[in-house]
């Protein structure tokens, strides 16, 4: 009767804990989304003041020479490094204009339009 008890009780405390926790955490879900919608917003902000004179308004452009950044890798640093330092003496290097969090911006944002 005693492993019973034992049983039921670790049963009972299971089920009060994922209650607590499925409770809990579409709230944390909330905030989060909120947090990165702010930051697409931000970075969208920042895409068209800083960006879209040479990738075109929507990450859309006519020419061939900078590519479609809906397509572009999930590879954050390389991201980061290419925004920075620039890339093949077509793109400028942008490190010394943004900072990391405006660099963080544009990446959630052109992550967020990103397409297979």
């Amino acid at each position: 009767m005693g492993r019973f008890h034992w049983a039921a009780a670790h049963v009972a405390a299971a089920a009060m804990t994922a209650s607590v926790l499925t409770t809990a955490h579409p709230a944390t879900a909330q905030q989060d989304a909120g947090a990165d919608q702010a930051l697409i917003d931000k970075g969208k902000a920042n895409y068209a003041e800083k960006c879209s004179h040479c990738h075109g308004p929507g990450m859309l452009n006519a020419g061939t020479i900078t590519p479609d950044l809906r397509k572009f890798s999930g590879d954050k640093e390389r991201f980061f490094t290419t925004v920075k330092q620039g890339k093949n003496g077509k793109m400028p290097p942008w490190g010394d204009l943004l900072n990391d969090d405006q660099i963080a911006s544009l990446w959630a944002y052109i992550s967020s339009q990103r397409k297979p």
